[in-house]
């Protein structure tokens, strides 16, 4: 049996590849954070490419693909800290189910949507203009107003938001809203997947060409320990998420818990891989200059959003104990 992605998704990712690092890159990542510009390519062209709206359905001008299709691509957007995140469309996208009209504003740009979620700062506040939210079990739509975070991944868009002027669009919405936090996640993690995987290229291309006491670093046990380590998370990470992924798609079942435990391994491994390649860096790898901290506070962001890794952890061993029995 194949576990592997097939040559359409294979596809999808060299394309999605292609274009997003030619609009988006850590240099992107360091103006928006350093001079306040806009995150890179931004929702208008993220839109015009197509790869946003890929869960829409067709009738409302989406591509009416897979979860999996989108984690595809989400993997290529966290190569190069992208934004705003492609969770946010993959949220909506399941919010909106059945809502024509707002599925349509959503795919063409014209409602600039986030969700707020009640604990912690709302990500791609910035730039939105409508939220969609839980309130006693309905799905309300709305205005609000936002109060930018100061950043510390400024491609992430977090802001708190008061709702002002919603509207109820589903009376009994907790199902709805907990399958969008699955998909969510899993998007999450695979843009994590993406900015992980590529960590781990400067650190093993670094590790090639530095030398110390006359051979490469790489040659040296300690750093291939420490690489070998991330490269083994990342491996494990990319098997989670794509079963996830299939999961969302699939067999509803099997995504809570799949769901759970990419969030989770998602959260430490980019935060260790982080961590790692600064090390092998050395002393250019520990100043604000080198690329490797911009992944590093992409790690702490992102292990709060959607729940924490302590949460997610708690919830695999509950689903876990709950299937065992």
């Amino acid at each position: 049996m194949n576990f592997d992605l097939d040559r359409e998704h294979l596809d999808l990712a060299a394309a999605a590849g292609e274009f997003l690092s030619a609009s988006a890159s850590p240099a992107a990542a360091r103006a928006a954070l350093d001079d306040g510009a806009a995150a890179q390519p931004g929702r208008a062209e993220l839109l015009k490419s197509g790869f946003a709206a890929i869960t829409v359905p067709e009738n409302a001008g989406g591509g009416g693909g897979s979860v999996l299709h989108l984690a595809v691509v989400a993997e290529q957007a966290g190569r190069v800290l992208a934004g705003p995140s492609l969770v946010t469309f993959a949220r909506a996208a399941v919010l909106l189910d059945g809502d024509r009209d707002r599925l349509t504003g959503l795919a063409d740009g014209s409602l600039a949507v986030a969700v707020v979620d009640d604990s912690g700062p709302v990500l791609d506040a910035v730039g939105a203009d409508t939220f969609l939210a839980l309130r006693d079990g309905a799905l309300i739509c709305g205005p609000g107003e936002v109060t930018a975070r100061p950043p510390i991944d400024a491609t992430r868009g977090l802001g708190d938001v008061t709702l002002d002027g919603t509207t109820v669009l589903v009376r009994d919405a907790s199902d709805r809203w907990q399958k969008a936090e699955r998909v969510g996640r899993t998007v999450l993690a695979a843009e994590s997947l993406g900015a992980a995987g590529r960590l781990l290229e400067m650190g093993v291309d670094y590790a090639g060409q530095r030398r110390a006491f006359g051979r490469p670093i790489g040659s040296y046990q300690a750093i291939k320990h420490m690489l070998v380590d991330v490269y083994v998370q990342v491996e494990q990470l990319r098997s989670l998420v794509w079963w996830a992924a299939w999961a969302a798609d699939h067999s509803p079942g099997e995504l809570p818990l799949a769901a759970a435990a990419a969030k989770a391994a998602a959260a430490t491994t980019l935060e260790n891989a982080a961590e790692t390649v600064i090390q092998v860096h050395g002393g250019i790898g520990f100043t604000w200059e080198h690329d490797a901290h911009l992944y590093w506070r992409r790690a702490k962001v992102d292990r709060f959003l959607l729940g924490d890794d302590v949460a997610a952890f708690d919830e695999v061993a509950r689903l876990a104990m709950e299937a065992a029995r």
